[in-house]
């Protein structure tokens, strides 16, 4: 079993880091987990049955009042939340990412608005790591990062693995432990 050597002074703490978690600063951004499509899926599944259930108490409503056939406004919907369950998470997946470098986490999102931020570590106040039920059950954890100042005070990169998410969270904290010394 091969183990490590101790890092040295000269070696930050996110250089000690799994070298899954460091990547070059202008490289390719990494996925999220695959699991995060799933959850966003299920999350689109729960928001649409309200939805469906309005449309099926309107169509109740108009049955005998409009020339619209019956099942039409339910078509429609039911349509729309397919649309909606599995396509827009698909997108939502494929256009986040992020890339952690030595100093700085940046995070890409956004289908119709993108957006790309970059946070340096020394800006850092604290860092959450959160899961909800629906991230629990599919074992995903959402990372945010609180910095100092107002404009994108705090930047939430969501569907990492929940194991990853505190690897990142140690790792960065180590980072800025070293950098108050």
């Amino acid at each position: 079993m091969e183990t490590s050597p101790p890092p040295s002074a000269e070696q930050t703490p996110v250089e000690t880091a799994s070298p899954s978690l460091i990547n070059n600063d202008d490289g390719e951004l990494t996925k999220l987990h695959p699991n995060y499509v799933h959850s966003l899926r299920l999350t689109a599944m729960l928001t649409s049955i309200p939805v469906l259930i309005a449309g099926l108490i309107f169509e109740a409503g108009i049955v005998d009042e409009t020339p619209i056939p019956n099942g039409a406004v339910m078509a429609v919907l039911a349509v729309l939340c397919l649309i909606f369950i599995i396509r827009v998470p698909m997108r939502r997946f494929a256009a986040r990412g992020y890339n952690m470098s030595a100093d700085r986490l940046r995070v890409v999102k956004g289908i119709w608005w993108n957006s790309d931020t970059v946070v340096p570590f020394g800006r850092v106040q604290h860092i959450d790591v959160d899961q909800g039920p629906i991230e629990r059950f599919f074992g995903l954890g959402t990372m945010t990062l609180h910095t100092a100042g107002s404009h994108n005070a705090s930047v939430h990169l969501p569907g990492l693995k929940h194991e990853l998410a505190v690897e990142m969270r140690e790792a960065i904290r180590a980072h800025i432990k070293r950098d108050t010394m």
